[in-house]
């Protein structure tokens, strides 16, 4: 199994990529369906959050939602309307699939979320660890170093 780590820049290109891609597909094989461009997404989405570096976490959430209005560009129906016919085709589908990226958002924060709790526990117990050590280290009878 892959375990890359991607910055926030790549993960954002990394789903923005892999949305428009599964929306071609999408256009491709199932003849445009938002239903299925919306259960794509959510496997991409935990994804982005699982393979974004510890020091990028934030940017998951963000980059989800930009990069579901990103692919939804090749599912939309343009009407024969141009670019005027497409930006109306992606507000409607934005505002129909809302439930997809709402879901695809909150499970990529969530992931996000439970990463940086466990990030946030093994440091607290590394400091502990650390004190606990420092704390041996002093000869007996001496007091401790946080001792006023």
């Amino acid at each position: 199994m892959p375990n890359p780590r991607l910055t926030g820049l790549g993960s954002g290109l990394f789903c923005g990529a892999s949305m428009f891609a599964l929306g071609c597909l999408d256009q491709l094989l199932f003849g445009a369906s938002p239903a299925v461009y919306g259960v794509l997404f959510l496997p991409v989405c935990a994804l982005t959050a699982v393979w974004v570096r510890r020091g990028d976490l934030v940017t998951a959430p963000v980059v989800v939602p930009i990069a579901f209005a990103f692919g939804l560009l090749p599912v939309v129906d343009d009407s024969g309307g141009g670019v005027g016919g497409r930006a109306m085709g992606l507000v409607t589908a934005l505002a129909l699939q809302a439930g997809w990226l709402y879901g695809g958002t909150l499970v990529a924060g969530l992931i996000v979320t439970v990463r940086k709790v466990r990030l946030m526990s093994r440091r607290a117990a590394q400091r502990r660890a650390q004190a606990t050590a420092g704390r041996r280290d002093l000869p007996p009878g001496r007091p401790s170093r946080s001792a006023g």
